[in-house]
């Protein structure tokens, strides 16, 4: 996305994607023995794009392994409260920013009708 036309959110709406895949990948291996729960920071990825690093390069560089709370004996480091919580918390900033750029594009529509 175009960051002169859409600000940050354009950038920060990719890295919050990205981050809702990592945070599902995570709670759908809740089972798997020996899976490592990840997350991607999202002030280093968000930097990283803006830097002008692609998107995905951006995302895997800020991704980090989750230290859990209670280990597992199996060795699968996701904590369904921590990964839910944090889905949930990524998902509202993910539509706030859908919501921001709503709101552009609907700006730049009337600029363009001449409202």
């Amino acid at each position: 996305m175009n960051e002169g036309l859409f600000g940050i959110h354009g950038a920060a709406l990719e890295v919050r994607a990205q981050r809702m895949a990592v945070l599902g990948s995570n709670i759908a291996n809740a089972g798997t023995p020996g899976y490592k729960a990840r997350d991607i920071d999202f002030g280093a990825a968000l930097q990283a794009r803006l830097a002008g690093s692609e998107s995905e390069s951006a995302a895997q560089r800020a991704t980090v392994y989750r230290i859990p709370t209670m280990a597992s004996l199996d060795g699968n480091t996701v904590e369904m409260g921590t990964e839910q919580a944090a889905f949930a918390e990524n998902a509202v900033a993910y539509t706030a920013t859908l919501g921001f750029l709503k709101g552009r594009v609907e700006t730049l529509t009337r600029a363009i009708r001449g409202e």
